[in-house]
């Protein structure tokens, strides 16, 4: 008897941590609203197609010529399993979650010119806990309660060397005021924009004045000196009363949001992380599963990611609950909400048209298109053009990102017409693409033993990921006609120009 229930325990345990299980389960719902719908999902995407967006979402770059030849060589039937369980383990998903996850958390890095200086030691320290596959939850703890000097003369030690692995950036680039990391710690982690009650009671939800700055008292310890960005942090002993000017009644102390008193027996902001990430909060659990669900998908259960509200409902409530469920009993392992969302036939589909019922992108019918990243796309054309990212191209990649600030929904087409116009305006394209200085189009043009048809094959699989169509065969080999030596390449030059200015190069579809 006593084997029988060792046996159920451990068989409990792993269907909970079995991301096929949950897999599964996201797709049982998901399909039963296209069913209410009569909506018809669409087809399974190619294999060149999941491959690709399977790289940008997980390593945010293309994937390179060999990667792909061997993907579509494989003729195992759980090879997209097996890509995603490989590209999570890989270094390159932890940096590009860092820079993800750092925009989400600081997104002052990109925007404010000063700020930039914490970009590098933010992503460090971020990267450093992907590729552990740190819990979330103690990831989060850290960075609200993020140790800072209570002396304003000896400085955190992170503001000496701001490119130095540290997480002093979430309290640092928002002015280390009470108000501003109220607003962040709710928004980000929470999924409640509650700084929309700063001034008044929020407009569309039941959050009030007082609450807001009932959580900004939690930060009321934090100061600055002076009023550069650099200036020295410190923290006054467990401060937690405020007088904000724009609450005419008395002070306010911290206060959670659920209406319980902090017990005032560890520091405030240590109080506030535990009770943010802890599994007992709703909002914790349900706004990081909703997190990454728009990142792989496009959009939000709830849309846009970080606005929970009454009047914003998800769109698949029981849907969300399960994440969230499954997310606090794999004890906040982003890795597994990742690796279960990623097998689902949802993510699987293909991102074209093939049904008119598809149209509505609150059914998940299809996969959306999503704008690349700067960080993406930069990373990418390096890739296809065969170039490297070393120290003499840092000044390259700082004016090319800075063109390319977030802005917009991913899976808003229009994010990507300042892209398109840089693409094909901006010197960096222009030197990509020339004749003699890309090592994908040297390698096309030069190499003895190739005919048309296998030169033109290797610009379609080192951009696009995937084999030109016969038409698109026919129609290359007409442009290049027979040119050899120096015409040669400056055709070639020109189809690689096309590809990577096209739509199909610049969104993950």
């Amino acid at each position: 008897m006593r084997a029988l229930f060792v046996i159920v325990l451990l068989a409990g345990n792993v269907t909970a941590a079995d991301p096929q299980a949950l897999a599964d389960r996201i797709d049982a719902k998901l399909n039963q609203k296209l069913k209410a719908a009569k909506a018809t999902p669409a087809p399974a995407a190619s294999d060149a197609e999941f491959h690709r967006r399977a790289h940008l979402d997980l390593c945010g770059r293309i994937p390179s010529a060999k990667e792909v030849h061997d993907f579509l060589a494989d003729p195992s039937s759980d090879k997209r399993a097996k890509l995603i369980d490989h590209l999570l383990d890989t270094p390159r998903h932890a940096g590009h979650f860092a820079a993800v996850w750092r925009a989400a958390l600081a997104p002052e890095t990109a925007a404010v010119p000063e700020a930039r200086l914490f970009q590098v030691g933010f992503e460090g320290w971020l990267r450093g806990h992907f590729r552990k596959n740190t819990r979330y939850d103690v990831l989060v703890r850290e960075l609200i309660a993020v140790p800072i000097s209570p002396d304003a003369d000896n400085p955190t030690p992170a503001l000496r060397d701001p490119a130095a692995p540290n997480p002093l950036a979430f309290v640092a680039v928002k002015d280390a005021k009470p108000e501003n990391l109220a607003a962040a710690t709710t928004r980000v982690f929470l999924g409640r924009q509650t700084e929309c009650a700063q001034c008044h009671d929020h407009p569309f939800d039941t959050w009030t004045q007082k609450q807001f700055w009932q959580t900004a008292a939690f930060f009321a310890g934090v100061q600055r000196s002076g009023d550069e960005m650099f200036g020295p942090l410190n923290e006054a002993t467990d401060v937690r009363t405020l007088e904000p000017s724009e609450l005419k009644s008395k002070a306010v102390s911290a206060q959670f949001l659920d209406g319980a008193k902090p017990l005032g027996k560890a520091g405030a902001r240590t109080e506030l992380a535990a009770w943010v990430t802890a599994k007992e909060n709703p909002y914790f659990a349900e706004a990081t599963a909703n997190r990454v669900w728009g990142l792989l998908f496009g959009r939000g259960i709830v849309d846009p990611v970080d606005d929970f509200h009454a009047a914003n409902t998800p769109s698949h409530p029981e849907l969300l609950d399960e994440l969230a469920k499954a997310f606090v009993d794999a004890d906040f392992d982003l890795q597994y909400l990742v690796r279960a969302i990623c097998r689902t036939e949802a993510y699987r589909r293909t991102s074209a048209r093939t049904d008119a019922t598809q149209d509505d992108p609150k059914l998940f019918a299809r996969m959306a298109t999503k704008g690349l990243t700067g960080e993406q796309l930069y990373d990418s054309l390096l890739r296809a053009t065969g170039q490297q990212d070393g120290d003499g191209r840092r000044s390259s990649r700082g004016e090319f990102l800075s063109r390319f600030a977030a802005g917009g929904k991913l899976a808003d087409p229009e994010t990507s017409i300042p892209q398109a116009l840089a693409l094909m305006n901006g010197k960096f394209m222009a030197e990509s693409t020339s004749a003699g200085k890309s090592p994908t189009l040297i390698a096309a043009a030069e190499t003895p033993t190739l005919t048309t048809a296998e030169r033109v094959e290797v610009l379609y699989v080192a951009s696009l990921g995937r084999l030109p169509t016969e038409k698109e065969r026919a129609r290359i080999a007409k442009h290049v006609g027979d040119a050899t030596g120096n015409e040669l390449a400056e055709k070639l030059a020109d189809v690689f120009w096309v590809l990577l200015n096209s739509a199909e190069f610049r969104l993950n579809h």
